[in-house]
């Protein structure tokens, strides 16, 4: 649909824009582009720079990002992505996995009409979220739902997406109308498809794991007392998970990894509880990570690798990493149930 001109040639010259369309925009963390120094060192300056991820003042964090970190940093994580890389695509697994989500609820979705667009963008690195914004925009989308695909909120995460979008809105003269989603770390179609993940994934196993480790990304305690209600989030769905499964605290235990810095991060830490279980004469374990809507460098390098290397050499037996829900049939449809419920009255 096209604006049209105004009667009597009123507006006779006003640009020909066309509108009419609802936009989803899933956002996810963000991928470098490729493994080399640069790649990394770009992909890195952008998240490392972001204030909502480092909440030191620049006079004090600046020096030690550019002296520093930028200068050893982009070589180790590097190595890491090369370790995951998606090599016939030429891509990191987030990519790869958060493209197949946007493109399967594109035909998932057919139902609401064909009025409706699914995008997908990265916070970091690309395809930007600006680039996104406005594709969409250009394809005549008035209204628009931006997808921040965490499902407990935290500042560092969910905020920073909505930070970007608020700011390039500020430089449209027409503006979509705009609705951003709501963490759903206590929605009951996410602890469903987590639960019947859980057990899938263990009865496809030939051990049954003593203790099963939710792991969430954590986030610096100061950030916790500030008000930041993730803590808050991830205890609530390892709650209502453990009643889903009819499992006690000792079977299903909540940690926190990929700190960062010398700061205290959120406790118990995931690779020192990995090594204190195999210690304990515990040996078989699984981990999942609840928090991550698809499998990238947090979870298949430093769980599925790392995890099961300190689990191994500590006394461990036998470790499984549970993979994410990714653009499996249990997590679209949580992708798609969260998506229906926030078009309500739009589509």
């Amino acid at each position: 649909m096209s604006v049209q001109n105004l009667p009597n040639g009123e507006g006779a010259t006003h640009p020909d824009i066309k509108t009419g369309r609802v936009g989803v925009l899933l956002v996810n963390l963000g991928t470098p582009d490729a493994t080399d120094y640069k790649s990394m060192r770009r992909y890195l300056e952008e998240f490392l720079t972001d204030k909502r991820v480092i909440e030191w003042p620049k006079w004090l964090w600046y020096p030690i990002l550019y002296g520093i970190v930028l200068n050893r940093r982009p070589q180790k994580s590097g190595a890491a992505y090369r370790e995951i890389w998606n090599e016939t695509l030429d891509e990191s697994p987030l990519r790869t996995i958060t493209r197949s989500q946007s493109q399967q609820l594109s035909k998932k979705l057919e139902d609401l009409g064909d009025t409706l667009i699914i995008d997908w963008a990265m916070r970091y690195g690309n395809p930007s979220i600006a680039s996104k914004l406005e594709e969409l925009r250009a394809q005549g989308c008035e209204r628009l739902l931006v997808f921040p695909l965490y499902p407990q909120y935290s500042a560092s995460t969910t905020a920073t997406v909505n930070d970007v979008v608020f700011k390039e809105l500020l430089k449209l003269r027409w503006q979509p109308a705009l609705r951003t989603v709501p963490p759903y770390h206590d929605e009951p179609a996410y602890i469903d498809a987590l639960a019947a993940s859980i057990k899938n994934h263990i009865a496809e196993l030939d051990f049954e794991p003593e203790v099963v480790l939710a792991s969430f990304h954590g986030i610096p305690q100061s950030y916790f007392k500030k008000g930041d209600p993730y803590h808050c989030h991830c205890l609530k769905t390892g709650r209502l998970l453990r009643e889903k499964l009819d499992w006690d605290e000792t079977k299903l235990r909540i940690t926190f990894q990929s700190r960062f810095g010398p700061e205290e991060w959120l406790q118990p830490y995931t690779d020192k509880t990995i090594e204190q279980l195999a210690q304990q004469g515990i040996k078989k374990i699984a981990v999942l990570n609840p928090g991550f809507v698809a499998d990238c460098l947090e979870t298949l390098e430093e769980i599925a690798g790392e995890g099961k290397e300190i689990f191994i050499e500590n006394g461990g037996e036998a470790f499984a990493h549970i993979p994410c829900l990714n653009d499996s049939p249990n997590g679209l449809s949580v992708l798609e149930s969260v998506i229906r419920n926030e078009l309500s009255g739009w589509v």
